[in-house]
């Protein structure tokens, strides 16, 4: 990635096990943890997970919350819900991660269709949570 275009670089989840969330994320969704054992060695605050080349999520101990002071009121932020976050997969990955999930008795929403996003009418998706409470939306476009 070498232009400066605007991209979403990274969202942060607050999370009670941080690793816990990293294999949450890797075992369900198949993203590529960051940092864990760096964490887990307390080298850094906070592990990551890949979304793609371009986006990682955070995965930030709520712990850590009474550190954010990059704005006034940003040490209140735990706990306060983000609605949801979606991620957009290929028809092939969206039909395995929902019988993943509904394997392991994780609860999923009903399929919607046609739903807008930042691509357009996206044919299908449905919604689960992560074991923090962190609602994640599933979808695919073509």
């Amino acid at each position: 990635m070498t232009d400066n275009t605007k991209r979403l670089d990274h969202v942060v989840l607050w999370v009670r096990d941080p690793v816990a969330a990293a294999g949450f994320y890797e075992k369900y969704l198949g993203l590529e943890p960051l940092r864990v054992t760096e964490y887990a060695a307390g080298t850094v605050s906070f592990p990551s997970v890949r979304l793609n080349d371009e986006t990682i999520l955070d995965l930030a101990p709520r712990a850590m919350a009474d550190r954010m002071r990059m704005v006034p009121g940003a040490d209140a932020s735990a706990g306060h819900p983000v609605n949801h976050i979606c991620v957009s997969l290929s028809p092939h990955d969206f039909d395995d991660l929902r019988t993943r999930l509904e394997e392991r008795s994780v609860p999923v929403s009903d399929l919607s269709h046609d739903s807008y996003g930042a691509r357009g009418m996206a044919r299908r998706s449905f919604y689960f949570a992560d074991p923090d409470g962190n609602v994640i939306e599933a979808r695919h476009y073509q």
